[in-house]
């Protein structure tokens, strides 16, 4: 009788030990991810050690920023904007304040953000004195009826909301003013895609655009589709690079098209697009799943990029 009571006991043990796993498993805090580049394009080998740190010194706050977002419980969509306002703040990055210049010796800035929950996105391109164009963007996004704003129009708008503004000398980094005398072919871009605990998808793209380029020129940054996609169906994505090629081959949804209809992973429907269908040194992307999966891919010499989740990475790379 003893046995049996001890038999019974330990199956009754190991029942309770079982439902308590399955307890704690379903109690696990929601993943989250977000995902950062710097732009692709950049040569590493000649950059001095210092610059390199100044780069991750700033990457590691920016994700710093989107991380704590996320994991306080934050939406994909307040994360990105953060992280892209902070970046565009910095004049280490083609975006805000360290944009390039155009031909004519003046930054013209673009930028776009999309919620993936329900395909709602916002767009600027070709402004000239927002100081955070990935805010009016979004600004775009949740008070108009529009999707992309340009020039002049998109500056009257920010004006009309009250968005913060700077003369066209606070755009001027000295190193890039000297890039831009020498008329020298630049690529860069910022954006940062996001997994919320909610389960929602986000994505954002800033850019100064290309050196030199014709007044008025605008690459795949601000154009839905191209430079930027989100859909909680599949995933989130960002891009970086030549943006000509980027727009002919609609690189942002492709990804997202190639895992809803061919049912491909996202690392191979990243790794299809960059390597089969863009050519050597075109640029770079960043992308998250619904599942908490990401990508940092490129074709190019390098591409500044970071990424974070709920499972503890924390990391900034070359």
């Amino acid at each position: 009788m003893h046995k049996i009571n001890r038999v019974v006991s330990v199956l009754l043990l190991a029942i309770v030990i079982t439902n308590l796993g399955e307890f704690l498993y379903a109690q696990e805090a929601p993943k989250y991810c977000i995902v950062i580049h710097g732009g692709a394009g950049a040569s590493y080998s000649t950059m001095p050690d210092s610059l390199q740190g100044a780069y991750h010194n700033d990457l590691q706050a920016a994700l710093t920023i989107g991380n704590n977002t996320l994991k306080s419980g934050g939406t994909s969509v307040d994360a990105v904007e953060q992280v892209i306002r902070f970046l565009e703040d910095s004049p280490l990055f083609n975006a805000g304040k360290g944009s390039v210049l155009n031909i004519n010796g003046i930054a013209e800035m673009d930028a776009s953000i999309m919620n993936g929950k329900d395909l709602s996105c916002g767009a600027v391109a070709a402004v000239h004195t927002v100081k955070n164009p990935v805010s009016l963007a979004r600004n775009v996004m949740e008070k108009t009826k529009h999707v992309l704003l340009v020039g002049y129009g998109a500056d009257a708008f920010a004006r009309e909301i009250g968005a913060e503004e700077k003369d066209s000398a606070y755009f001027i980094d000295p190193e890039r003013y000297r890039g831009w005398l020498k008329i020298k072919s630049q690529k860069g871009t910022v954006g940062a895609v996001a997994l919320d605990v909610h389960g929602n998808l986000a994505a954002a793209t800033s850019t100064g655009g290309m050196a030199g380029k014709m007044a008025g020129r605008a690459g795949d940054s601000p154009i839905i589709n191209c430079g930027t996609y989100a859909n909680n169906s599949t995933c989130a994505v960002s891009c970086t690079g030549w943006g000509e090629q980027f727009i002919k081959n609609t690189v942002a949804f492709r990804v997202s098209a190639l895992m809803e209809y061919k049912n491909l992973s996202l690392k191979d429907a990243v790794d299809t697009v960059l390597y089969k269908i863009l050519q050597k040194n075109d640029g770079g992307v960043i992308a998250v799943d619904k599942d908490g999966n990401y990508c940092m891919e490129f074709n190019t010499s390098g591409m500044f990029r970071a990424a974070a989740n709920s499972k503890g990475v924390f990391e900034t790379y070359p």
